[in-house]
């Protein structure tokens, strides 16, 4: 259950999901690195003990690295919606971009017929497709605020704001609630969390907590 029409180039760094666990989540990711290259030396070396299941350069060419059945090193430490080891339940992608510049037209358009292919594959709902910010706030930022998650949301391939009333008087422990609600289960200060919600739904946002931070978390179940 690969991704048909992919670049093979094999990284070592890689082995078994634990405990039979099948990929439920899709975590997005930039590589941070000056060239796709340099990102696939690095996601091959078993030196650096780092890998992802997907490489999508900046000109569109799909390259896979480690089979979707198997675990690849792209996580980290981190949690989603209470669950811990994502590199068990996930399948990664990484974006050749620094962070610093918008994801090109050809790489976005490799990247839904991807995503489109791997929800169906496995079932996974837009629920499941997140960014590494959403799952290590604080410790990570890709794939950044130059990303564009609405345009994956419009069309069924992330999750859609869940849009709410927003509160008068902004709370940070109703905002945690409702994050965690969301799905930010992680440990994480309250700059970092806020600063992770706001890589997701409103890029470039700065300053304290606000309203319209609430706007797309949701109501709180609790």
């Amino acid at each position: 259950m690969d991704e048909a029409g992919a670049v093979w180039h094999p990284s070592p760094n890689c082995g078994p999901r634990r405990d039979c666990l099948t990929p439920t989540l899709i975590v997005i990711h930039y590589t941070a690195m000056e060239s796709t290259d340099a990102a696939l030396e690095r996601l091959c070396d078993p030196a650096a003990e780092v890998s992802a299941h997907y490489l999508i350069s900046g000109a569109g060419t799909l390259t896979q690295m480690v089979s979707e059945a198997q675990r690849a090193w792209h996580a980290g430490a981190g949690e989603w919606a209470g669950h811990s080891d994502v590199n068990s339940r996930s399948i990664g992608i990484e974006l050749d971009n620094t962070g610093k510049h918008p994801f090109s037209a050809p790489q976005m358009d490799q990247l839904e017929t991807l995503l489109r292919n791997m929800m169906q594959r496995w079932r996974i709902p837009p629920e499941g497709v997140i960014g590494h910010s959403d799952m290590a706030p604080g410790r990570k930022h890709d794939p950044g605020p130059r990303f564009d998650w609405a345009r994956l949301a419009r069309q069924g391939l992330a999750a859609k704001p869940a849009l709410t009333t927003v509160p008068v008087d902004p709370d940070m422990a109703l905002f945690r609630k409702r994050a965690r609600d969301a799905g930010y289960t992680a440990e994480a200060d309250d700059l970092a969390l806020l600063a992770a919600v706001r890589l997701r739904f409103r890029p470039g946002a700065t300053g304290p907590l606000c309203p319209e931070d609430f706007a797309h978390l949701g109501a709180a179940t609790s």
